[in-house]
């Protein structure tokens, strides 16, 4: 699929500073990252630039601070890793401008990467506030900017939008990979392709599924969303998480459904747990048991789809040609409710000629831990949670629309 931003191979970069924008917002506890997806797939454009020969600063954030110093969430451990990674001492500083920053670059050496200090320790970093953009842009003594951090992409921050109004401003490979791979699969993907969707609420999926059903051949629900389906559908559903207010939202995803397949074939269009792993009681302690979805028990908890479901579902998934999945398929973070989102990873991974695309977020998490950190048992792995939906919803990213056009 062809990306319509300039991209780092497009503009001459040799000698010069480059800003670039990655995203490290990893899970941290203390100094230990949880899980350095997203550092590591930063390198591959870190590495192109040293390989020009630029002097490389980055920007990056790291949770909610709120914009305010908190050492909890500063990125010297992101430094470290970073470091480790490319085989060099990358220099972290504890600010993101001024002289501080200046006098660090011109010291610098070609090939030199620089981290600057979490950038939501200041406000008007999510106030998308120019000011601030501009004392980044001129104490960074940078030339172009570069965007890689594609999980931010979907925000007007000014590491994302108002940086782009004082540089000239690119794509990394990160985020051209990203936008190549999503688009690709919800415009021309090999079919069939089939979605599965999981986690919460329908109402942070909802244009996903309406994107879906005019793209796929089948979508799976499974998680609390899947709850909410079943209620919809009239079975009573015990204690478990069902999201409120969401009836006028289904029916405009049935109808949309019969649209497509006729009135005679929507459940199979949208497949629903046909039996669902319930629990009294939501504890690490907690042992699943099954229970079909038409006599699911007045106490009981729906915690994950359940044995007869994890079989019909992976049984269907095998002989998809493409799979889009986000969202686990019960409460994963415990093993006892994470047999369906394994079996699901099983049969992505272990499916000849499958072009597997696992959403961002706690999917991305799941199959990363499930899959011993690297991910290469799937096509594709994204680092962008919000980002990843709104570009399969046809949502326009702001972070990417700033962006120098290629020519046609």
């Amino acid at each position: 699929m062809s990306f319509s931003k300039l991209t780092v191979r497009d503009v001459p970069l040799h000698d010069k500073v480059v800003l670039v924008r990655a995203d490290y917002n990893v899970p941290l506890s203390g100094d230990k990252i949880g899980d350095d997806l997203r550092i590591r797939a930063s390198v591959p454009t870190l590495q192109y630039l040293k390989e020009q020969g630029c002097k490389i600063v980055v920007m990056s954030h790291l949770g909610r601070p709120d914009g305010e110093v908190k050492p909890e969430f500063n990125l010297a451990p992101v430094a470290a890793r970073l470091g480790e990674l490319m085989g060099e001492e990358v220099v972290f500083l504890d600010v993101c401008y001024g002289d501080k920053v200046t006098q660090a670059v011109k010291s610098a050496r070609a090939g030199d990467v620089i981290l600057l200090e979490n950038l939501r320790f200041h406000p008007e970093e999510e106030a998308n506030d120019k000011t601030f953009a501009g004392k980044i842009a001129k104490s960074s003594l940078a030339r172009y900017f570069v965007q890689d951090g594609f999980g931010v992409v979907h925000r007007a921050h000014a590491s994302t939008e108002a940086i782009t109004h004082f540089l000239p401003s690119v794509a990394g490979l990160l985020l051209e990979r990203e936008e190549r791979t999503i688009t690709h699969a919800m415009e021309d993907p090999d079919r069939p392709l089939y979605a599965v969707m999981g986690g919460a609420k329908v109402s942070d999926k909802i244009k996903v599924i309406e994107a879906f059903v005019h793209v796929a051949d089948k979508i799976f629900i499974g998680g609390a969303m899947a709850n909410t389906f079943l209620a919809y559908k009239g079975y009573d559903v015990g204690k478990s998480k069902v999201e409120p207010d969401q009836e006028a939202t289904l029916d405009s995803i049935y109808k949309a459904v019969r649209k497509k397949v006729g009135d005679g074939n929507p459940d199979e269009f949208i497949v629903l747990p046909v039996d669902v792993a319930v629990t009294a009681k939501i504890d690490p302690s907690s042992k699943r048991h099954n229970e079909k979805v038409d006599s699911i028990q007045p106490d009981a908890i729906a915690a994950d789809i359940g044995d007869l479901s994890i079989e019909q579902f992976t049984h269907q998934l095998a002989k998809a040609k493409t799979v889009v999945w986000n969202g686990t398929l019960g409460l994963a973070e415990m093993p006892e409710f994470a047999h369906g989102s394994a079996r699901v990873a099983l049969t992505l991974a272990s499916t000849p000629g499958m072009t597997s695309i696992v959403g961002g977020g706690d999917t991305a998490e799941f199959v990363l831990k499930w899959d011993g950190g690297d991910g290469e048992s799937f096509s594709h792995v994204s680092t962008g949670g919000g980002a990843s939906l709104d570009l399969m919803a046809g949502k326009p990213l702001p972070g990417v629309e700033a962006l120098l056009e290629a020519r046609k």
